[in-house]
């Protein structure tokens, strides 16, 4: 039987909702086939937590617990951390270093997508649509004539490195802007303004499924709020509709651009990709590689509506981390 860590918390405001996943996935594991291990990964603290809340400290050197004087060594780990160190490539390099496999993309390709300007910048050149925008890092002159020029108004700012939502501002009126930025540095110090896409926002897993890629059915985002902001995504007050809304040639058109998207990052495990349908024209927000996994979240109702459990899901993505080469 195999010895599974599931990694959760993270060191971002994503503790929580990481919190969740991580125990959906713990619940929802096979337990005759796996021996999944409950680990806190806080910034405090590393911790095994056992069936009665007792914490039970990670020896760092080899990802390693002591329980009762025995220790437990894991054959694989499943990343179930939003937002720092689990979604930016902290967590895939360390593991890497132990030649530990673990079930998210590697290291680079976490790095690179959580970075969603340097991400949208590889992309460019192959021809993805994405939205006009504004970098900011902090210590930068803020120069609003600037910035409205380029983007124009409304627009978004952004946390350059952040994910759930948090930070995000939409500014209406250039009196806005300053406070929006201020907003932004609270979560990252760097900033990502990007110009307003009045459309259609849709939302894609891809995913390697028993060693193929696949584009999981879309779903389309129909906020309550002004924007998919952290209610509208976490709170209940937007609707997901799975399978979109849209025509058959667009969704054929949404799924080649996520499928080549998946391809060109080289990505492994699961992503989730933002877009805006403008007109006839898909422009890409960003890229999650480490998406919810509660019940209600995204990806496992695409999953759902592809006709793949839950259990499946998850089995699939830990089998895929135990024999592929750890690099």
């Amino acid at each position: 039987m195999k010895q599974v860590a599931i990694i959760m918390g993270g060191y971002s405001s994503e503790v929580e909702i990481s919190l969740i996943s991580g125990q959906v996935v713990y619940d929802t594991l096979d337990k005759t086939k796996y021996n999944p291990y409950k680990i806190h990964i806080l910034k405090d603290k590393w911790v095994y937590v056992d069936e009665n809340n007792n914490e039970y400290p990670i020896d760092k050197n080899d990802f390693s617990v002591e329980v009762q004087g025995k220790k437990i060594t894991f054959d694989v780990v499943f990343n179930a951390i939003h937002g720092t160190p689990g979604e930016d490539g902290l967590m895939q390099a360390y593991l890497s270093l132990l030649h530990i496999p673990q079930s998210s993309c590697g290291y680079y390709q976490a790095a690179l997508t959580m970075n969603k300007r340097d991400m949208l910048s590889v992309l460019k050149p192959y021809g993805i649509k994405t939205a006009i925008s504004y970098y900011l890092n902090q210590g930068d002159e803020i120069i609003t004539e600037d910035i409205i020029q380029r983007v124009g108004l409304p627009c978004f700012v952004k946390p350059n490195k952040s994910g759930s939502s948090f930070g995000i501002s939409k500014v209406k009126d250039s009196d806005e802007l300053l406070k929006a930025i201020e907003t932004a540095y609270k979560e990252d110090d760097e900033i990502l303004i990007e110009s307003f896409l009045d459309g259609t926002e849709v939302s894609v897993g891809v995913i390697n499924y028993k060693g193929d890629i696949l584009v999981l059915p879309i779903t389309e985002i129909v906020s309550e709020n002004d924007f998919f902001d952290y209610e509208a995504k976490y709170l209940g007050k937007s609707q997901e509709i799975t399978p979109a809304r849209i025509s058959e040639e667009m969704a054929d058109k949404i799924s080649a651009i996520a499928k080549r998207i998946y391809t060109i990052l080289k990505m492994e495990g699961f992503s989730r990709s933002e877009f805006i349908i403008v007109g006839e024209t898909p422009f890409l927000l960003e890229m999650n590689t480490v998406p919810g996994l509660t019940r209600e979240s995204i990806l496992p109702q695409q999953a759902k509506e592809a006709n793949i459990s839950l259990p499946d899901l998850f089995e699939n993505a830990l089998e895929l981390a135990l024999n592929k080469p750890v690099r």
